[in-house]
């Protein structure tokens, strides 16, 4: 029998490992201290059971992530490939402009950072390319593009990181039990396709969501949280 030796073997470099890195819990980016409005939400009544929870997490994903946050990945994506830097900055301006609260604007700044941070210490020199303060989808861009991963499993893998995160929030502030958890997660993975798809589709990144921003202006104040945001 002829057996061909390969003339490559795959590396954490390739294909899906990468995304399984970047859409980990472990990533040292402090994405489980934010709740993203969530807490206020729940604070206001508005989530107070697991199916509550579930919609207004579908929401945010529909009407939030997908045309802003997965839209600016996919440009500074692209950006990073080209290495454009004056469309990095763009995307990057954009983020920072839209936030808004202040709460918004420092989780942004502040996962940027961690996120360079950590990419510093697996991939020198791609960190080296960010000469500026990142947010966090266009820091998130630079790892993705460094790892030269699909531009769909990216966005996926980035929407699913933003839903797990956001799932064990829900678990700790309505609260819900682990099992609960986890419908929450399983209903925002069924809506991940879809949401990167409109954000494939979508030209511009939009930002439109003044409840979200209401409840975190309200958030900024409140007397008994948990969470950064």
């Amino acid at each position: 029998m002829d057996i061909s030796t390969p003339t490559h073997t795959r590396t954490v470099t390739d294909g899906l490992l990468p995304l399984l890195w970047l859409a980990s819990p472990a990533l040292p980016v402090g994405g489980f201290s934010y709740s993203e409005g969530l807490e206020a939400a729940v604070e206001a009544g508005l989530c107070t059971t697991g199916e509550a929870a579930g919609d207004w997490l579908s929401q945010q994903l529909q009407l939030s992530l997908a045309r802003a946050d997965l839209v600016v990945l996919k440009r500074a994506i692209a950006a990073w490939r080209e290495d454009d830097l004056h469309a990095v900055r763009s995307a990057n301006d954009w983020m920072l402009q839209t936030r808004e609260s202040s709460e918004f604007r420092q989780q942004t700044e502040q996962m940027g950072r961690s996120m360079v941070e950590w990419l510093r210490s697996v991939r020198e020199p791609a960190a080296q390319r960010a000469s500026f303060h990142l947010t966090y989808p266009v820091a998130w861009a630079l790892a993705a593009a460094s790892f030269d991963v699909d531009l769909r499993g990216a966005l996926c893998a980035y929407a699913f990181g933003w839903a797990e995160n956001m799932a064990q929030a829900a678990v700790r502030v309505v609260p819900l039990g682990q099992s609960a958890g986890q419908r929450v997660l399983s209903r925002l993975a069924a809506e991940i396709p879809a949401a990167v798809a409109a954000a494939l589709a979508c030209e511009s990144p939009q930002a439109f969501s003044p409840m979200l921003a209401i409840l975190s202006s309200r958030h900024e104040h409140q007397y008994s949280r948990l969470f950064r945001s």
